[in-house]
C-alpha cells in the first residue's frame, strides 16, 4: 500500500497543532457552556474541528501515490504568519474594518498569483462580513474605526 507522505505530513501537523490549542484552552481558559460560552470554549471547538480535519487528512494519505513534498515557500508561510500578528497590533488603533482589510491583503499575498485588485475586493468584502457578524450578529464591543484614523 502506497502513502502520500505529503499528505500524511499535513495531517499530522493540523491534529498536532489543534491538540495543542485544546490543550493549552482546556488548562488556561473557562469553557462555559454551549447558551454561556466562556472565552475557552470557541478556541476549544476550533481546536477539536482542526483535529477532525487533520485525521481525516491522516486518513486519507493511506492509499495515495506518493508525490514529491517539495520546496517549502517561506514567503507564504511568512506572510500567513504576519497577518494575524498586523490585525492583532492594529485592531485598537485602526479600528476593525481597517485592520482587518490591512490583514486580509497581507494574506492574500501568500499566493504568488493574487493581483493587488483582487485582494482588495476580497479584503473589503471580507471585512464587511465579519464587521456584520462580528460587530452587529454577535454585538462585540469593537469599533469599527478606531483613533488612529479619527484625526
Amino acid at each position: 500500500m502506497t502513502t502520500s507522505r505529503k499528505d500524511l505530513v499535513s495531517g499530522l501537523f493540523f491534529v498536532a497543532c489543534g491538540a495543542f490549542f485544546c490543550v493549552r484552552t482546556l488548562t488556561d481558559l473557562p469553557l462555559g457552556t454551549a447558551l454561556r460560552m466562556g472565552p475557552g470554549y470557541f478556541p476549544l471547538m476550533l481546536g477539536i474541528i482542526l483535529v477532525l480535519l487533520g485525521g481525516a487528512i491522516v486518513v486519507k494519505s493511506f492509499g495515495m501515490a506518493d508525490a514529491p513534498l517539495g520546496a517549502v515557500s517561506w514567503r507564504a508561510i511568512g506572510l500567513v504568519i504576519a497577518a494575524p500578528l498586523i490585525f492583532a497590533f492594529t485592531v485598537r488603533g485602526l479600528g476593525f474594518a481597517p485592520a482587518m482589510v490591512f490583514s486580509v491583503v497581507v494574506a492574500a499575498f501568500a499566493s504568488r498569483r493574487m493581483s493587488l485588485g483582487f485582494a482588495l475586493v476580497l479584503a473589503i468584502v471580507l471585512s464587511i462580513f465579519c464587521t456584520l457578524v462580528f460587530k452587529f450578529g454577535l454585538r462585540l464591543p469593537l469599533r469599527t474605526f478606531g483613533p488612529w484614523l479619527s484625526g
